[in-house]
């Protein structure tokens, strides 16, 4: 090997290193940078969060009042004293008649306040009444 071999190879092994450097200098750089970044942003982002999971916990218990509510409120489909309430998947059952002691017509009620809709287990609850897909059964606990 020459002495002009020898000093190219010193060169790009050089210009390799410095690379190599400047690369990791940089990577680590860009690291520090950007988690600076996020933890200026955090509290900002954190106090953003927490307001809206707090107007949303309003709405949650706004309409579970408004649940319980609803059959003291005008319009609704039938007496007080002939709705039971469900909760869940559907928020009441009502038995229009019972009060005067013959049940008329039984109303599945799904009370919603504000902007909410149905969910996908109430629009198929909704799809079953509407379809007829709806039965009686008696059930008898043995007594064994």
């Amino acid at each position: 090997m020459n002495l002009a071999d020898s000093t190219l190879l010193t060169a790009v092994v050089g210009i390799l290193a410095l690379f190599c450097v400047g690369l990791f200098l940089g990577l680590a750089l860009g690291r520090r940078n950007g988690r600076l970044e996020v933890e200026r942003d955090l509290a900002a982002r954190l106090e953003s969060e927490r307001e809206d999971a707090v107007k949303r916990s309003r709405a949650v218990l706004g309409g579970q009042a408004a649940e319980q509510l609803a059959p003291y409120l005008p319009g609704f489909p039938c007496p007080v004293e002939d709705a039971r309430f469900l909760g869940k998947p559907l928020d009441y059952v009502c038995f229009s008649g019972a009060g005067s002691g013959k049940i008329e017509e039984i109303v599945f009620v799904e009370v919603k306040s504000g902007e909410s809709s149905l969910s996908k287990v109430e629009k198929s609850a909704r799809q079953a009444i509407i379809d007829g897909r709806v039965r009686w059964v008696e059930y008898r606990i043995p007594l064994d």
